[in-house]
């Protein structure tokens, strides 16, 4: 299986930022660097002025912001500004996980029209590989241009997902083909040896189990130690807890001492 020839990471994220093509993937790796962090957080929550009550409290110790910005109550292009400034004071990029999922054509007007405009604010987006190349080259058409990156979902962390075998090796093809847009993947471990490919793995908390709806929750050490991946990706560890800011703090560091154990430090 992929990744799993080596026990030790090759390179550090600070190195590997200047092999990377997509500039999004590169910043996010300079900030992984200087941060000292590999933790997403997942706001997974509705209400406007919680969302950036939150993101202000964990700010300092992550490296990105997950949304879906269309299970907001109300959203407005002002509350994409605010996000962006929280962005810059804290140094973190913004990923809409929108998981785009049509013809080229479609999503091309998803990506760029209606009420979210995800490319007037997000760093990065996502999309399933489901519909071919054809998805890559309409969210590369406005994408590219404007310094955006794309993440391929290639494996999912719910229990029966199809995103398996052959589909998950005709994602890293994908990927391969695209590398100036295309700076990484959603899997559950590493799938390719680009240093320039950034591995994002969700469904993470200090403890494993399920939630009864289908995920399965892995530890930072799982993911980043056996798996090799690179990004851990924390939402209800961190936005049910009764301090965020602090549980924030305690993921942070298990995820930069789970990726200092997989370079052998």
């Amino acid at each position: 299986t992929h990744g799993h020839r080596c026990w030790c990471r090759a390179l550090t994220y600070g190195k590997r930022a200047d092999k990377c093509q997509n500039p999004a993937g590169r910043k996010l790796l300079q900030i992984m660097s200087e941060k000292k962090t590999n933790l997403c957080f997942s706001a997974d929550l509705t209400d406007k002025k919680r969302i950036l009550e939150v993101v202000d409290a964990v700010g300092p110790y992550i490296c990105m912001l997950k949304t879906h910005i269309d299970t907001l109550e109300e959203f407005d292009m002002d509350f994409a500004g605010k996000l962006k400034e929280l962005a810059k004071k804290h140094n973190f990029i913004i990923f809409e996980d929108r998981k785009y999922a049509d013809i080229g054509n479609t999503v091309v007007l998803q990506f760029t029209k209606g009420v979210h405009r995800p490319i007037e604010w997000a760093d990065i987006v996502n999309c399933h590989p489901l519909p071919g190349p054809g998805i890559v080259d309409g969210l590369r058409k406005d994408g590219g241009p404007a310094g955006c990156g794309l993440v391929l979902i290639a494996e999912m962390s719910s229990k029966g997902n199809l995103a398996t075998g052959a589909y998950t090796e005709a994602s890293i093809k994908m990927a391969c083909d695209y590398p100036d847009f295309v700076m990484g993947f959603i899997s559950m471990r590493k799938l390719s040896d680009d240093p320039g490919m950034i591995h994002m793995t969700p469904g993470v908390k200090l403890v494993s189990g399920s939630d009864g709806l289908g995920q399965q929750y892995r530890t930072p050490d799982l993911v980043l130690v056996e798996k090799q991946s690179d990004v851990i990706i924390v939402g209800r560890g961190i936005y049910q807890a009764e301090d965020p800011k602090s549980m924030a703090k305690k993921y942070m560091e298990a995820g930069w001492k789970a990726y200092q154990k997989s370079l052998g430090a």
